[in-house]
């Protein structure tokens, strides 16, 4: 039984933290994210911060640039 409850517990969390994620959407499909993109999914982007997320300066964030910027808890993920 405690078992179970662990168990219970631990996919409780992970439920969780699924629910919790920002969805980013492409909407011109182009393969990257524009600011615009970004401010749609998180509403306090600023000029900087979307320069900081942009590691290569190309002016657009693409998925490898996104996915750093969350693991390194510069934006939710």
């Amino acid at each position: 039984m405690k078992k179970f409850v662990l168990a219970l517990g631990a996919v409780a969390s992970l439920a969780a933290t699924a629910h919790a994620q920002t969805v980013v959407t492409d909407t011109d499909g182009n393969g990257t994210y524009s600011i615009e993109e970004l401010t749609a999914a998180y509403p306090d982007m600023t000029a900087e911060l979307f320069g900081t997320i942009d590691a290569n300066a190309d002016g657009a964030v693409d998925a490898d640039e996104l996915k750093a910027a969350q693991e390194a808890g510069t934006i939710a993920g």
